[in-house]
């Protein structure tokens, strides 16, 4: 059964290939090809969801394992366990979901879908689906490492060519942050077949770092863990992230939040940690204090922010904390609530950032002041959807945000044996402030987003541009300020539309589904975790 592992990088490789083969055949159907392509991996995804053998999810299944450089000993080798196999149909969902959002929104004329380069925009995203499904794949050092850098470029031009105003200046932070951390961690990923004589992942684990010094160890794990930092990200090496956010399409962003910055933390879960334990070991002091500081930084910046999609972005660099806690932990069950939130950041972010991009496309801004307020009177599904996400993202307990940074703070309250308990349970108290921090952030969004007496001025779109409502556009006139009786029943009646709900339903449905069963994911990373942890035991 390897080929679905290639499939799954086959198909969305195909729909790219095929627009660069025939791109006139292709002109008329665009609107569709996305949607067509990405809806066959994701129901390849779902076939390996209902294939995988939940009764040993520590193995490695469905693998394909062939020479690739064989003067090398390189392999292009794939496999899925408990810890991938979440991620990969994560990444499947949310790229479905953007097609279907960019297809029929398009069409009712709320995207730029079509009218900037919508055939280089579809092979754009399918390249980039490729390399976020093949780094969950990848049980080769240097091959994890090619399918970690191929989302860089296409990311690179999402942001470039289809972002905001400031896309340029964002897309050229993002590639240079990125590429620099990924230079230092090639290093690292050398030095460590250098000393093995081997890049397959999987022996690697098995060998829990036998063979390797302590200090080269250390020095291994320092370098591939900037590398992966930097995408994650961790602070200090953040700052890429709230610019890339506010640029970025909602396609993007979403694509950005749910998937990209889950690449770095799934590196730590399967190379860094159970390839180097030693180093982990050494390092764990350290890495946990940049999570925690990225935790309070994280929450502190978002009370600060004007715009709800930079405000947004700053909450990853905090919930992103939480994971690396966690792995910081080296205990199973820190790294359980590390990988956990993983999954539910992906969903819970991916949902605010289409809400955030749905708000801006209604009122032409996503400045919090300049909306007005009022939501729940106005467009009252659109703003009780965004309640729902705001408090999921906040940690309320029944939705998937409490589990994984429930299970990282109780990681750090019993350490792994060897670590400092009394720096752990520090981090311990300052990570629930944080979480503290994190309610208010949300709540006063809310606060200014949400309720209140909606402001018609303010809450109208700017004079001069159109207006969706329902099923055409008005053009409001451009040479007076609009008017409150004209405008508010405008802005009432445009609440969710179909493909809005479409996209969104099933994100809700699983944050939903995970807060009330968290069973469902910890049921297939437990054993993996025990097994990557064996060094730790």
């Amino acid at each position: 059964m390897g080929w679905i592992p290639v499939a799954l990088l086959a198909v969305p490789l195909l729909g790219a290939l095929l627009l660069v083969l025939s791109p006139r055949a292709l002109r008329g159907v665009l609107r569709a090809y996305g949607l067509i392509f990405s809806g066959v991996t994701l129901a390849l995804s779902l076939a390996l969801l209902a294939m995988f053998d939940y009764g040993a999810p520590a193995r490695m299944q469905y693998e394909a394992d062939w020479p690739w450089i064989p003067g090398l000993g390189l392999r292009f080798h794939l496999g899925i366990d408990g810890v991938s196999l979440p991620l990969i149909v994560l990444t499947a969902l949310l790229t479905f979901l953007c097609f279907v959002y960019l297809r029929w929104g398009s069409a009712s004329g709320t995207t730029a879908f079509m009218s900037a380069r919508p055939r280089a925009l579809v092979f754009t995203m399918l390249v980039l689906e490729v390399g976020m499904i093949g780094t969950f794949l990848a049980l080769d050092l240097l091959l994890f490492f090619v399918f970690f850098e191929i989302v860089l470029i296409p990311m690179y031009f999402l942001i470039g060519i289809w972002g905001g105003g400031g896309r340029r200046a964002a897309s050229i932070k993002f590639i240079l942050y990125t590429l620099l951390g990924s230079v230092v961690m090639l290093l690292g990923l050398l030095l460590v077949w250098a000393q093995t004589g081997t890049l397959d992942i999987e022996a690697l684990s098995a060998a829990h770092g036998a063979g390797m010094p302590r200090s080269i160890q250390i020095l291994a794990f320092v370098a591939i863990g900037i590398g992966l930092a930097v995408k994650t990200p961790m602070w200090p090496l953040h700052t890429w992230l709230p610019d890339a956010h506010t640029e970025a399409p909602t396609a993007g962003s979403v694509l950005l939040a749910g998937v990209l910055l889950k690449m770095g933390t799934y590196g730590f879960a399967r190379i860094a940690i159970p390839v180097l334990p030693e180093g982990a070991a050494a390092v764990a002091p350290w890495l946990g204090a940049f999570a925690v500081v990225g935790i309070v930084y994280g929450a502190l910046a978002c009370l600060a922010q004007r715009d709800l999609k930079r405000m947004i972005a700053y909450s990853s660099v905090g919930h992103m904390g939480f994971v690396l806690l966690g792995f910081a932990t080296l205990t199973p069950v820190g790294i359980n609530g590390a990988l956990f939130a993983n999954v539910a950041h992906g969903l819970i972010t991916g949902l605010l950032f289409f809400l955030a991009g749905a708000i801006k496309e209604r009122h032409h801004t996503s400045e919090m002041p300049a909306l007005g307020g009022g939501m729940l009177a106005t467009m009252p599904r659109l703003g009780a959807v965004l309640t729902f996400a705001s408090i999921a993202s906040l940690g309320l307990p029944g939705l998937a945000g409490f589990w994984g940074e429930m299970l990282a703070l109780f990681g750090a309250f019993q350490p792994a044996n060897g670590l400092p308990r009394g720096l752990f349970l520090t981090y311990m108290v300052i990570g629930g402030l944080g979480a503290v921090l994190t309610a208010a952030y949300f709540l006063v969004m809310l606060s200014r987003i949400t309720h209140g007496r909606p402001d018609p001025v303010a809450g109208a779109a700017a004079p001069g541009h159109l207006v969706p409502l329902d099923d055409h556009l008005i053009h409001e006139p451009t040479d007076e300020r609009p008017v409150a009786t004209a405008t508010l029943p405008e802005v009432r009646r445009y609440d969710i539309r179909g493909y809005e709900l479409a996209a969104w339903t099933p994100l809700v449905v699983l944050i939903l589904l995970f807060g009330l069963w968290p069973g469902l994911l910890l049921s297939l990373s437990t054993p993996p975790v025990q097994t990557l942890l064996g060094a730790f035991s």
